[in-house]
């Protein structure tokens, strides 16, 4: 994947690719960017589930451009799925969508999160200036995503040298910097020192894959709709201390890069800087904690744990943050 630096780059991505008509994929606030390219179309229902009719926008497209955050990127990878047109990324959050072909949409009737994979992952352009101003909660959530990307890819079954190297770059960055950007939330050197931090932790997820914690913030997300990134910070925390002792190394590791002894304890309290951090404050009925995690239990993410986590076990885990 072509990966670049400045939004201007992104004439020369498109050049390099040949391509020169994409379908702008982006929600009301983003679609009206001057972006450096002439679309063939703007999509700007962002989210949605209604796929079909996103792909039907591309009939004259030879490409996909997605910019936004993780809904807007999980939209464009599922109409490039559908209409194999090659996927070009602006990331304006720390989300790392645009790292992996598999893309999440939420059913909002059935309450479920569904998806797919298969998007044709071409090129990622990040410019920082896109992130300044971002929301506390936003930073804080979508690097709270990033954060997990890296932990996981440090124990997920399939985890190779290559793609620890990015998570334990990415995640000092990810902690060093986020309390920096939230006390200068328009300082673009901090913004930067962020983006690149997430980026590393998508190389990362694109070249390992998730486990516990993402398994169970799809679960709850795809249940309830809250958004993915601020589950992942509450949930993260017990599923690393339930894998402390099935991948102590990769513990380690990971705490060093966020250089404490107790790495569940500093993911909580970069949590805690903006946001919720119990699932009782997002509304999750105590009642079906147990529901969850039979559901959580069944995630792909959960069978590619060091571990796979009984049922029980997740609703334990569940309980330790209700």
């Amino acid at each position: 994947m072509i990966v670049r630096w400045g939004l201007d780059e992104l004439p020369a991505v498109l050049a390099e690719l040949g391509l020169a008509a994409p379908l702008v994929v982006a929600s009301e606030r983003w679609s009206t960017l001057d972006l450096p390219a002439e679309p063939a179309a703007v999509w700007r229902e962002v989210p949605t589930d209604r796929i079909a009719d996103a792909s039907e926008a591309a009939a004259d497209a030879d490409a996909v451009l997605a910019v936004g955050g993780g809904s807007a990127i999980d939209l464009g990878k599922a109409v490039s799925a559908a209409t194999r047109l090659p996927l070009v990324s602006v990331p304006t959050t720390y989300a790392g969508a645009e790292w992996t072909p598999y893309f999440g949409i939420r059913d909002p009737d059935r309450r479920t999160r569904g998806g797919g994979s298969g998007a044709r992952l071409a090129a990622a352009v990040y410019e920082p200036r896109l992130t300044l101003g971002l929301p506390p909660e936003t930073t804080v959530g979508t690097a709270m995503n990033a954060l997990a990307h890296s932990a996981e890819a440090l124990y997920v079954r399939g985890h190779n040298p290559d793609a620890d190297e990015h998570a334990l770059l990415g995640a000092g960055l990810i902690a060093a910097w986020l309390p920096r950007v939230l006390d200068e939330p328009h300082g673009l050197d901090a913004r930067t020192r962020m983006l690149e931090g997430a980026a590393h932790a998508g190389a990362a997820l694109g070249g390992s894959g998730l486990a516990l914690a993402h398994a169970i913030a799809q679960v709850v997300g795809g249940r309830y709709g809250f958004p993915h990134g601020t589950l992942n910070g509450i949930v993260l925390p017990p599923a690393l201390r339930f894998n402390a002792t099935l991948a102590p190394d990769a513990l380690r590791r990971f705490g060093e890069a966020l250089e404490v002894d107790d790495a569940p304890k500093r993911v909580e309290e970069l949590a805690a800087l903006a946001g919720p951090t119990r699932l009782r404050e997002l509304g999750v009925p105590e009642g079906d904690l147990s529901d969850l995690a039979e559901a959580a239990a069944a995630r792909p993410g959960n069978h590619a744990n060091p571990r796979p986590a009984e049922p029980a076990e997740i609703e334990e885990l569940l309980r330790s943050v209700w």
